[in-house]
């Protein structure tokens, strides 16, 4: 499983990664949470239709900086984000203890 850190983590955080099409459709869409996070590439943005939990959204640029982070609850759509190439998902709360903020850099590390 793939990993990421930013210069606030204090350790790796397990990630997932949906890099297709289908995978991108699918998100978090029927589970009941996550551990870790999920980026998705390319997106920039997201929609909580059919979604169990209310989730942390962060849009990141093409250098993986934090360009704004939100929180969403299920049965919302949320914008598309001019310069975002990716979206990291994790449950709401996440990435505050993550230190997951704009301006931050997010280094994904593959296994």
């Amino acid at each position: 499983m793939a990993t990421f850190t930013t210069e606030r983590t204090t350790g790796p955080v397990p990630l997932e990664l949906a890099l297709s099409a289908r995978a991108r459709r699918r998100g978090l869409l029927g589970r009941d949470g996550i551990e870790g996070a999920l980026l998705l590439s390319p997106a920039s943005s997201v929609h909580t239709f059919g979604m169990r939990f209310a989730i942390d959204v962060a849009y990141l640029d093409r250098d993986s900086r934090v360009l704004a982070v939100r929180t969403m609850p299920p049965g919302r759509v949320g914008l598309p984000r001019p310069r975002a190439r990716h979206v990291l998902e994790a449950e709401a709360g996440a990435m505050e203890r993550w230190g997951v903020r704009p301006g931050v850099r997010v280094t994904v590390r593959h296994p």
